[in-house]
């Protein structure tokens, strides 16, 4: 393996750009704890989740710098990177992330608006006289 592993992964508007090498099982994004920066839980779930897939959390430290986006959009962002970036480290690892579905870009955006409309679908309202 080499000293440093880069990947990137992508939700939405986020961007996580992964930084993995060996170490003790930190995982800092963007110059903070995880469980600091997202507070919820459930998000908590979703960045480890890549790392329990395979019973191997601590054996990798990990920095994120994520922008854009909501919380959620980063968490399943940094997802996806941290599962590429395991899947460069060790390609016979592929197989079971793909079978967690880890390695599934998430292509969902938001629609662009139309014009004469007052979003992507909704249109003003309606008045018969």
């Amino acid at each position: 393996m080499e000293n440093q592993i880069n990947a990137i992964g992508r939700r939405k508007a986020a961007v996580a750009r992964i930084f993995m090498s060996k170490g003790k099982g930190n995982i800092v994004v963007n110059g903070k704890d995880y469980k600091t920066y997202f507070s919820l839980g459930y998000l908590h779930n979703q960045v480890e989740a890549p790392l329990k897939t395979l019973e191997d959390a601590k054996s990798f430290d990990i920095t994120v710098n994520v922008n854009g986006g909501g919380i959620k959009g980063q968490a399943e962002a940094i997802k996806l990177g941290i599962a590429r970036a395991l899947c460069k480290v060790d390609e016979n690892l592929r197989p079971a992330l793909k079978h967690a579905g880890l390695l599934t870009r998430d292509a969902r955006i938001v629609e662009r608006k139309k014009p004469g409309l007052k979003k992507a679908r909704k249109s003003f309202q309606f008045s018969k006289r």
